[in-house]
């Protein structure tokens, strides 16, 4: 049986990294709220734009659109998608209210997801997409035969930032 578990690691990135993670954080929450209003404006309009695919083939235009887009890390952004297809499935099986617009505030996250060894675990730090190496406090380690799946970067309310790794593993019952 498959398992998940994440790892959160305090990291300590230098003034160009934080300057591009709350760059990721603003376009993540932009792409989220833009592919909100575009599915607003869908449903008043009698078609239906609220699926995973749909939004994902809406980003390439959206990017060539808005040439800052592509400064941040593009799964980061997939993910801000998925993160909306996943509230409105949640929305149409009467789990949750209708998704709401993100706000901007002082903390934030994005997730991007490990794609042919983008994020790795090194000695002292962490390697992220777009960011490369970032140093971080790594007190505890993943087992061998755990898979890494995705990382979320994220800032609390005191500007520390953070990186929750998940890592998924094959578990007995």
């Amino acid at each position: 049986m498959k398992k998940n578990k994440a790892i959160k690691y305090r990291i300590y990135p230098n003034k160009e990294q934080q300057s591009l993670i709350l760059k990721t954080f603003d376009c993540s929450r932009f792409v989220y709220n833009y592919m909100l209003e575009r599915s607003i404006e869908a449903h008043e309009n009698g078609e239906s734009l609220c699926t995973r695919n749909s939004f994902n083939y809406l980003l390439p235009p959206l990017k060539r659109e808005l040439p800052w887009l592509k400064e941040v890390d593009s799964t980061a952004l997939t993910s801000a998608n998925d993160n909306l297809a996943a509230a409105f499935s949640n929305f149409f099986k009467k789990n949750a209210n209708f998704p709401r617009f993100h706000k901007k505030k002082l903390s934030g996250s994005y997730t991007t997801k490990c794609v042919i060894r983008n994020i790795v675990l090194l000695d002292k730090g962490i390697k992220l997409p777009k960011l490369g190496k970032v140093r971080a406090s790594l007190h505890r380690m993943p087992k061998k035969d755990w898979k890494l799946k995705s990382a979320t970067v994220s800032q609390s309310s005191d500007g520390k930032f953070y990186a929750s790794v998940l890592f998924e593993y094959e578990s007995d019952i």
